[in-house]
């Protein structure tokens, strides 16, 4: 055997060899693969357990939503003291289904569903404004499109009942029509979206063993 082939099968020797010893280190792949791109910081932050509030730091689950030194944040920091599994961010979502809930079954004029999350001064407001539809002969029509904004106006913190308030603004966008006895269209549109914006104020024993907060005022 001559020396050009003898090098060469010491070559393709040496090439197997690193060619096993590389698929035992990485692998196999099956198909076409990009490498993946480094995630955003974000995105790795996600990845890992979220960090707990680190002692003389701001709470961002406070400051998210309103000023670092403004009243309504130490009234919901003095919420969480009293109760550690308030969570701002949840009453929002929480407070978001609740309007659309009780905003509905007042255009619709059925109350009994809701009766339970309103206060009994602001219940008997409601009833009244529905029972004078009813003495009208109107009848509302109306479909929940979504909210454009919603956030906390203000906060309040009691410690003496540990009673909680927390005042909120929505924006509203729904379609809506009165109609009257005949069916005749009397104000609004089936088809024409308007935003209606309103001041709610709910309240909550912090700590009780009811999580559900009641809607105490309403404004605009």
């Amino acid at each position: 055997m001559n020396s050009p082939i003898l090098q060469l099968l010491v070559l393709a020797g040496i090439a197997i060899f690193l060619i096993l010893r590389l698929r035992s280190v990485l692998g196999t792949r099956e198909g076409f693969e990009k490498t993946p791109p480094p995630l955003p910081p974000q995105a790795a932050r996600r990845s890992r357990p979220e960090l707990e509030v680190i002692e003389g730091r701001p709470d961002r689950d406070i400051t998210d939503h309103v000023p670092e030194d403004s009243d309504a944040a130490r009234a919901l920091a003095a919420m969480k003291a009293a109760d550690p599994a308030f969570s701002v961010r949840e009453f929002l979502q929480g407070a978001r289904a609740a309007y659309e809930m009780i905003l509905m079954a007042f255009e619709r004029g059925d109350l009994d569903p809701v009766r339970p999350f309103i206060a009994p001064e602001v219940h008997e407001a409601m009833v009244r404004v529905v029972e004078e539809r009813r003495s009208r002969g109107l009848k509302v029509e109306a479909t929940f499109v979504g909210l454009s904004d919603l956030g906390i106006k203000d906060a309040t913190y009691d410690r003496s009942t540990r009673e909680g308030e927390i005042t909120v603004r929505f924006t509203g966008e729904l379609t809506s029509v009165v109609r009257d006895a005949t069916g005749a269209v009397v104000e609004g549109s089936p088809t024409e979206i308007r935003r209606q914006r309103d001041v709610w104020t709910f309240a909550r024993v912090m700590g009780s063993p009811d999580p559900n907060w009641i809607l105490v005022a309403t404004g605009e």
